[in-house]
């Protein structure tokens, strides 16, 4: 990767001085296990979504799913490392408070621990943020061990995996049977571990989300899972209804979609009107 980013904390319209605060680690985020107050994700993929989420939450996630979200690609597989690497860097200078965790893309770490620490290197060095996520479980278990004791935090990722949407043959719900619940259930101790800090938990029958978080050392944060995990993370863009069709775990908080829609709708009508600009978007000439 030859492109690099500046991290850079120069105030502008889109990174106004932020009220002081002091930024969540990886050790106060792990304290958060059990029984306290949940902890709060979303994803945030530019400056200005991260600094509007970010007061309101512990973890900010820069998820591969802006593959879909930004870029309109049909899966995260697509995502690359560069992607990752300059929309972290955006969320890390657009937020204050929150932790900031950056996805590991798809093809960037199974090959081998080293492979694995190369990019998460690159993407902490090049962003400022706290952390990776990577999916799999048992099979990464290595990895993540290999990550943890060099310095790096990881966040795991066990139940459906979307980057490995072409062997699971679909986004359903994972650990109806049996034997799936039960491998799910030792992916998950597998990387506990192997020393994730959090540990995400996606599309999984709710028994075992429960089972999971009672068993682990580490803060489960569930997506289609439980509210009994010790946190909660959804894709931002479908928590406030930007998109019309979203998996059945989501809560639509707005429907952003339609008030966009509408007031593009009344701009457009302006303009044809000629009624905007009006005298107050225009500089008057100097008498």
């Amino acid at each position: 990767m030859s492109t690099t980013f500046t991290i850079d904390t120069a105030t502008s319209r889109a990174n106004p001085t932020p009220a002081p605060r002091k930024r969540l680690t990886v050790p106060a985020i792990r304290q958060r296990k059990g029984g306290g107050e949940p902890l709060v994700m979303l994803t945030a993929y530019t400056v200005r979504t991260a600094q509007l989420l970010d007061p309101h939450c512990d973890m900010l996630l820069v998820g591969d799913s802006l593959g879909q979200v930004i870029y309109g690609l049909p899966s995260t597989v697509p995502v690359t490392l560069e992607m990752m690497a300059a929309h972290g860097a955006a969320v890390v200078r657009g937020s204050y408070h929150a932790l900031v965790v950056i996805d590991m893309p798809f093809g960037s770490y199974e090959g081998s621990p080293q492979q694995a620490f190369d990019s998460a290197a690159l993407l902490l060095k090049q962003t400022g943020a706290a952390a990776v996520k990577l999916e799999g479980g048992a099979a990464m278990a290595p990895t993540v061990r290999f990550l943890s004791e060099r310095g790096i935090p990881v966040m795991g990722h066990v139940g459906l995996t979307p980057q490995a949407v072409n062997v699971l043959g679909g986004y359903g719900a994972r650990g109806r049977s049996d034997a799936e619940a039960e491998a799910i259930a030792a992916d998950a101790t597998a990387i506990a571990e192997a020393g994730a800090f959090a540990l995400v938990i996606e599309g999984v029958v709710e028994p075992i989300a429960i089972r999971i978080t009672e068993s682990v050392a580490c803060p489960t944060i569930g997506i289609g899972a439980s509210a009994r995990c010790d946190g909660q993370v959804l894709v931002a863009e479908d928590m406030l209804g930007l998109f019309e069709r979203t998996a059945r775990f989501v809560k639509r908080y707005d429907d952003m979609a339609a008030r966009i829609s509408d007031a593009a709708e009344r701009y457009a009508a302006e303009v044809r009107a000629r009624t905007f600009p009006g005298p107050e978007q225009i500089y008057a000439a100097k008498v």
